[in-house]
C-alpha cells in the first residue's frame, strides 16, 4: 500500500476501487492488463463516463510510478476516442484530482473521462445511480469498439 501525500487517506484496505480490481464489487469493467483497469462510473455525469485506475493501489499521483502514469495516459488516449464515437458526444473532459481540498472522493488515483455536450453543465461528479442495464450495454459497446 502506498502512502498519499495527504495523510489519513490511504485506505487500500477499504478501496472500493481495490475491491473492483479483487472482483470483489461489481463493476462495468472497459477493459483491463497488467497496468490499469478501466470501468464505467456508476453515477456518471454523463453516459459513457469512465475511470481509468492502475492496478496497484495509489492515493494519489504523487506516489504513482512513472511507468503507472504512463500506462493510464495511454490507456486515456486510446479510451477517449472511443467514448466520444460511441456516445457521439461534442467533446470530452479529462480530469484528475488530488486531496480532499480538490475535490478526491475515492483515494485511489484514477481519471475520469467524461463526454460533453453543448450546452451541458460541466460537473466532475453525479449525483444520480444510472441503471444497471444502461451501464451494461454502454459497457458491452465500448468494449465492442475497443476490440476494432
Amino acid at each position: 500500500m502506498q502512502q498519499g501525500l495527504f495523510g489519513d487517506e490511504s485506505v487500500a484496505q477499504n478501496c472500493i476501487f481495490c475491491k473492483i480490481i479483487a472482483d470483489k464489487a461489481p463493476a462495468h469493467i472497459l477493459y483491463r492488463d497488467e497496468q490499469v483497469l478501466s470501468f464505467l462510473d456508476t453515477s456518471p455525469v454523463s453516459p459513457g463516463h469512465s475511470l481509468i485506475i492502475p492496478i496497484n493501489h495509489h492515493d494519489n499521483i504523487f506516489t504513482l510510478s512513472d511507468a503507472e502514469s504512463t500506462a493510464v495516459a495511454l490507456h486515456a488516449k486510446r479510451l477517449a476516442p472511443v467514448i466520444k464515437r460511441v456516445t457521439d458526444s461534442d467533446g470530452l473532459a479529462i480530469h484528475q484530482l488530488n486531496g480532499r481540498a480538490a475535490g478526491q472522493t475515492v483515494f485511489h488515483y484514477h481519471m475520469h473521462l467524461i463526454p460533453c455536450q453543448h450546452g451541458a453543465s460541466k460537473s466532475i461528479h453525479g449525483r444520480r445511480l444510472a441503471t444497471q442495464s444502461a451501464l451494461a450495454e454502454l459497457a458491452e459497446r465500448i468494449r465492442q469498439d475497443l476490440s476494432k
